[in-house]
């Protein structure tokens, strides 16, 4: 079979694209170099943490005790825009990296056929055209900026004095570049990550509905489609940012608030498997082709098998063969064992894509921004007690 291509599976990206990224390839700023990764990954750091401490610092808010929660010890405010907010954008090109591969394997791997191809290049070129289209982010910039409208309050914010106001009910000036500026664009940037993987569960879904060359027997218990579970991999380090969020307000729950790390529990727990899910779900989508696969393959390598050992009884069981023959080292026998493995594997193929390295890779990248927390809220002695129990 000769080998085919697509330009267009591999030239794949849904981060390179719409008015948002025209706007920093004008500036000159787009693309997947290292060094334009980090530049923008600074400036936006800059943009939305700079002249808070600035502001802070103006009005005596930065630090000191006459306020509960000055902005150098906020945990929430500080993680959100120095640890996840360059997370959520250095991500991109290794997200997108791994996308592309991922595309291109259904062409690499034979999935899809020379015939198949010019409806897979066009479920591409629909997925690359919603990509850059301008209401899709006009929304998103509108959920932005939404909050504002309703409340002028930042929603992570306990009613403890802080760096938010001068006195109660006057926002300072920290607080209305928080609000302005610096909160509304950490929603965009999770926004449009959402919107990404809205547009990655939509060209799976799509594929799905494409005559795929899948094999029931594949090794990979998902009928060739097993490389799937690890393009969700990539989505670890936004695992990992989205709980910073979640561990910073966490942290001042219980550094301010009086709350216990047994009372934070379950917020802590419920983020970890909604994300596990959140990241999961797209691979949902191809669920109802590997039930369909599946169960023509159990009729159709069940009937090969029923055959198979109805001449082996035959000819084996019932002597219905030439005496000169022999069992021992005869491929009746050793057709009869693959046979029984090939229907084995597919009794046993996976409805769902995902294999268990990728669910313990969103678990742990889950887990790892709540260990900090957990180690504050944990008194000394009892951690003391519990490494040495664990090195006991």
């Amino acid at each position: 079979m000769s080998e085919i291509h697509s330009a267009l599976a591999e030239n794949f990206s849904i981060t390179q694209g719409g008015p948002m990224h025209r706007l920093l390839v004008r500036l000159g700023n787009a693309g997947d170099e290292r060094q334009r990764v980090v530049r923008r990954a600074l400036a936006v750091a800059i943009i939305t943490w700079v002249p808070l401490l600035i502001l802070s610092l103006i009005q005596g808010q930065a630090y000191g005790k006459h306020i509960t929660i000055p902005f150098l010890r906020d945990y929430a405010a500080n993680v959100r825009l120095l640890l996840a907010v360059p997370i959520l954008i250095l991500a991109e090109s290794a997200v997108d990296k791994r996308w592309r591969i991922t595309v291109h394997e259904f062409v690499r791997t034979g999935l899809v056929t020379a015939k198949e191809l010019p409806a897979f290049e066009t479920v591409i070129e629909k997925t690359m055209r919603l990509r850059d289209r301008i209401l899709p982010e006009a929304i998103m910039i509108v959920a932005a900026f939404l909050p504002l409208i309703i409340t002028r309050t930042e929603f992570l914010m306990s009613d403890l004095s802080n760096w938010h106001y001068t006195a109660p009910g006057e926002i300072s000036m920290a607080g209305w570049y928080f609000n302005l500026v610096s909160t509304p664009l950490v929603r965009l940037l999770l926004l449009r990550w959402l919107w990404r993987m809205i547009l990655w569960t939509l060209l799976l879904w799509r594929v799905s509905k494409i005559n795929l060359y899948l094999v029931a027997t594949h090794t990979d218990m998902a009928a060739g489609l097993g490389f799937l579970s690890e393009a969700q991999k990539a989505f670890a380090t936004i695992v990992f940012a989205c709980g910073a969020i979640v561990a910073g307000q966490v942290g001042n729950t219980i550094a301010y608030q009086g709350a216990t790390l047994s009372t934070q529990k379950f917020p802590m727990i419920a983020y970890g498997v909604l994300a596990i899910f959140f990241l999961v779900a797209p691979l949902f989508v191809v669920t109802p082709l590997l039930i369909k696969t599946k169960r023509k393959a159990l009729w159709d390598y069940g009937a090969v098998v029923t055959i198979h050992n109805q001449q082996f009884d035959r000819k084996w069981v019932k002597n219905e063969r030439s005496p000169d023959e022999i069992l021992l080292g005869n491929p009746d026998a050793s057709s009869l064992e693959d046979l029984g493995g090939a229907f084995t594997v597919v009794r046993e193929m996976s409805i769902v894509p995902i294999d268990k390295p990728t669910l313990i890779t969103l678990a742990l990248a889950a887990a790892l921004p709540m260990l900090p927390v957990v180690f504050i809220a944990t008194p000394t002695n009892e951690l003391i007690r519990l490494v040495l129990k664990m090195l006991g």
